[in-house]
């Protein structure tokens, strides 16, 4: 399906777009507010066009860039693909990630959207090693102990796994060229991981002292010591 440009200026799009927004989070349909001259396009005959939208969830106006397709008489057709230029941002729940880890995942996922894909695994690359000098020297392993259970989950090729292996865990090796495929995979590698890793253990942790408050029926000498027992096991 395509979208015209009809020669009275009207916008005529034969399937509704919906995109998630960078403003609200929702995915929500895209409204058009303002479409390019009829005339303005058939005297300068572009090869792409810009449009104008709102979300129809929050009403912030999102920009988008789509392909000519031809130059008719009574109109003009654009590809039915549209070209976003505000994407929205990766999620992730960061207030979990260490100090040191929080702002260079925070960069990481921002060069991730930009489509940057070599920054995107430098700077996952350094959120690994910060990751690594957070916690006790026996405990470093485990991430990579997390890295091997996504691979064993998922259908990821050798060359593919190398790779990911290489710019998270051998930083003398040199920094691979990612192409776009490569940092989709990557991207959802490290955000399991660093989720199991920070997210769930702090949810499961949470979810366990609730638990053992509601068992020991508010008492408090029962309370004191669960609390003494949780500062000697993250001390130990």
């Amino acid at each position: 399906m395509s979208i015209y440009v009809k020669k009275n200026n009207g916008l005529e799009i034969q399937t509704p777009i919906s995109r998630e927004c960078p403003h609200c989070g929702r995915y929500a349909q895209l409204i058009p507010v303002a479409t390019p001259s009829f005339a303005e396009l058939d005297r300068a005959r572009p090869h792409n066009v810009g449009l104008a939208f709102r979300c129809s969830a929050c009403n912030e106006p999102r920009f988008a860039r789509a392909a000519v397709r031809a130059f008719e008489p009574e109109r003009i057709e654009l590809a039915a693909t549209v070209v976003e230029i505000e994407r929205a941002k990766e999620r992730f729940p960061h207030q979990y990630l260490p100090g040191p880890v929080r702002p260079l995942f925070r960069e990481a996922l921002d060069c991730y959207t930009a489509d940057c894909f070599n920054a995107f695994a430098s700077m996952c690359r350094r959120t690994i090693q910060a990751a690594h000098r957070n916690e006790a020297a026996e405990q470093q392993p485990h991430l990579y102990d997390l890295f091997v259970d996504v691979m064993k989950l998922t259908d990821v090729n050798r060359g593919t796994r190398q790779t990911l292996e290489a710019v998270l865990f051998a930083p003398d090796a040199g920094e691979p060229d990612l192409n776009a495929d490569q940092a989709a995979v990557l991207i959802e590698v490290i955000k399991d991981m660093l989720y199991q890793r920070y997210v769930r253990t702090a949810k499961l942790k949470a979810a366990m002292k609730m638990r053992r408050y509601f068992a020991s029926g508010g008492d408090e000498e029962a309370i004191a010591s669960m609390l003494d027992e949780d500062r000697r096991a993250e001390s130990a």
